[in-house]
């Protein structure tokens, strides 16, 4: 794969206002500044922080296994190339202040299973999409699900948000009961919407208000 020069231009470099909030340790006062500055968050199993250079081999284990990549628009890893790659493109989205990812480390051995975060931003309407993707050795813990509590909670509580979008591939029920799980509600499905892998799929959409998130039962805080 190509590298690809990690130094923004034009309109990727970070604004004034907030290299200073960096620079003075101020609280983010906007979604951007939240994306260039993600706040490391926890669970009670856990830690959802910025991506390193040396989490190349982690995440390299889990994104060259085809069934982890089989319904997400990533295509899968086939050399450690790759995972450099991706961690760079990560971490040029941090420092211009886009929308990307956390990488997901358990507590007991900090090893890097997957990620989960922020693809999507449209700033008139206080509104994002999420992501998220796991190793195969992780499925059916509710680990996705401890994730993806902890990044709605950033994002209506912290960040301000008004509503929240996900979408999976229609053949991936799956990730659509770890939505369900977080109180997102399905909307539709978006016919044919997605070429991915060689074919055209149909994707399920889902979202969730502010409204909605506060009239949930109280879930465990995770603060960053």
């Amino acid at each position: 794969m190509r590298e690809k020069s990690p130094t923004p231009t034009g309109d990727q470099m970070p604004d004034q206002a907030m290299w200073l909030n960096r620079l003075l340790g101020l609280k983010p006062t906007g979604a951007r500044e939240y994306f260039a500055d993600l706040p490391r968050l926890e669970t009670p199993r856990l830690i959802l922080r910025k991506a390193r250079r040396s989490d190349a081999a982690d995440i390299y284990a889990y994104a060259s296994d085809p069934e982890v990549s089989r319904y997400v628009l990533w295509d899968t890893h086939r050399s450690i190339a790759d995972s450099r790659a991706y961690i760079r493109y990560l971490r040029r989205q941090y420092y211009s202040g886009e929308p990307s990812s956390y990488v997901m480390a358990l507590k007991d051995t900090g090893r890097v299973i997957g990620t989960v975060g922020f693809v999507r931003y449209t700033e008139e309407n206080d509104c994002a999409e999420v992501g998220y993707s796991m190793g195969r050795d992780w499925w059916h813990q509710g680990l996705m699900t401890e994730a993806l509590q902890a990044v709605l909670r950033l994002a209506f509580e912290e960040m301000g948000l008004h509503r929240v979008e996900a979408r999976h591939e229609t053949g991936n029920p799956a990730s659509g009961r770890v939505m369900a799980r977080c109180g997102l509600r399905q909307e539709g499905i978006l016919r044919g919407s997605v070429w991915n892998k060689g074919r055209y799929a149909d994707v399920a959409l889902w979202s969730i208000l502010q409204e909605d998130y506060a009239a949930l039962t109280p879930q465990p805080s995770f603060r960053p």
